[in-house]
């Protein structure tokens, strides 16, 4: 796959980056480094190879799967401007 100057410019545009005219050469040339890249380690045979989580053997600690308020809301909520039960209020943003 080749990124060309159109495309780059529409990356740009959608990651809402400023992208000079002159610039956009090189970052064609970067993205196309690292979609290389990627498609250079597609190319690995890991089959048989278990996921890691650290290159050390060791277990993941894991906690209860509990939903709660976190037991700070009254903290949190000490420096908001305004406030309703245990939540902020802000103005409506969205019609």
């Amino acid at each position: 796959m080749s990124v060309d100057q159109a495309t780059v410019r529409r990356i740009a545009h959608l990651a809402r980056i400023a992208v000079e005219d002159q610039e956009v050469e090189r970052l064609g040339a970067e993205l196309n480094a690292i979609l290389d890249f990627v498609a250079e380690l597609s190319s690995v045979d890991v089959a048989g190879v278990e996921p890691l989580t650290s290159v050390l053997p060791m277990q993941m600690k894991k906690r209860q799967d509990v939903v709660t308020d976190g037991g700070f809301a009254d903290a949190i909520l000490a420096n908001a401007p305004e406030k309703d039960d245990h939540y902020f209020v802000v103005p409506k943003v969205v019609e």
